[in-house]
């Protein structure tokens, strides 16, 4: 079978949509398909797919550094497709190069799936612009229902989205690298670079460091574990927006950056606590990454965590609407050294069946 896989954001960029469907491209490939990618260009930064690839122009988003979205190319995604015409084609984003793909698709009578990863609808909230939220969630079930069908990660999206007059939502699971996240990269001189000795606390957020994510929650959560735990630090891994208002707020704070590959890898399993209170998400690969890496992860009820955080030994889930209860459970779980480790093992026992290749099969 011929696959094309439409994205307007890839690796190296870093993000959990590009992450997402560079993992579906691997396992679809080595389930013996052909695959192919249409991607905007990544100037400067590019690295070849190792796919065959149309690339496309692109231009910065606001207010996301480093990442791009695609300019509309009907025209060569049409020629592109006469050329090596997929058996079906997955559109993963709606900006204005997805909207172009999924045109060229209907046009050429290629069956076409959309992927759901972004509530930009909701996004618009933390920007500034919540009366453009309907306007915006109607522009993306119009988008979708373009489609033959939408694929969402989770029960509860797809029961949302088709609530809502999505049609055929259909879902499919995450996989996460269950090599590359793992308990054995923990590092000891990484922790003590961040001053800390073999029995002392490292909180981690790994992620977008934006308005978005329920960054003020997160810290909250932080001080009232500290207050107990003075030799405890938080360790922030990821850039954006919010990144120079929180070091200047809290200067005790480490910033690693964003971090890539084993780099990654060292700093999840190097934690102790992952403190995760965004609100935002569609999924959230970082609650499945944390997990995988052995660290006990407190987040949200809704997403990544409700789909896989379905036991108390797994982790911890609070109800969407209980803040207070947020930092009560990461106050807790920092101070329970026997349960934050059990959480640690289990968690990541809970997610052996979401392997790359399972997935591909699915999708």
């Amino acid at each position: 079978m011929r696959v094309s896989l439409v994205t307007e954001t890839y690796p190296p960029e870093i993000n959990g949509v590009a992450l997402t469907v560079q993992s579906l491209a691997r396992g679809v490939r080595e389930l013996g398909h052909d695959v192919s990618l249409v991607r905007p260009r990544q100037p400067a930064v590019d690295e070849p797919s190792g796919f065959s690839e149309l690339l496309v122009p692109g231009a910065a988003i606001p207010n996301y550094p480093g990442l791009r979205f695609g300019l509309p190319a009907y025209r060569r995604v049409l020629a592109f497709w006469r050329q090596q015409r997929p058996d079906a084609v997955y559109v993963a984003t709606e900006g204005p190069l997805g909207w172009a793909a999924l045109r060229a698709a209907r046009h050429l009578g290629i069956p076409v799936a959309t992927g759901f990863h972004t509530r930009f609808d909701d996004y618009l909230n933390h920007y500034g612009m919540k009366m453009l939220t309907p306007l915006a969630f109607a522009w993306l079930r119009r988008f979708h229902n373009r489609a033959h069908a939408t694929l969402v990660p989770t029960r509860e999206l797809q029961t949302f989205l088709a609530g809502k007059g999505f049609r055929n939502v259909c879902q499919l699971r995450r996989a996460v690298d269950l090599g590359q996240f793992h308990p054995r990269h923990r590092d000891e001189t990484l922790r003590a670079q961040w001053g800390l000795s073999h029995d002392d606390l490292a909180v981690i957020y790994v992620g977008r460091i934006a308005p978005e994510k329920n960054l003020d929650l997160t810290v909250r959560a932080f001080r009232e574990l500290a207050s107990r735990q003075p030799r405890a630090r938080f360790i922030w891994v990821g850039d954006g927006p919010a990144r120079a208002k929180l070091a200047h707020d809290n200067p005790d704070f480490i910033f690693a950056g964003i971090q890539r590959g084993d780099d990654l890898s060292r700093h999840y399993a190097s934690g102790d606590l992952f403190l995760f209170a965004s609100l935002s998400e569609t999924f959230g690969n970082v609650t499945l990454e944390a997990m995988a890496s052995g660290v006990a992860t407190v987040a949200f009820d809704y997403g990544a965590a409700r789909e896989h955080i379905t036991d108390p030994a797994f982790g911890c889930a609070i109800p969407c609407d209980d803040p207070d209860g947020f930092v009560a459970a990461a106050v807790a779980i920092a101070g329970d050294d026997t349960r934050r480790r059990g959480m640690a093992l289990n968690g990541r026992l809970s997610l052996h069946e979401l392997r790359a290749d399972t997935v591909a099969r699915c999708f």
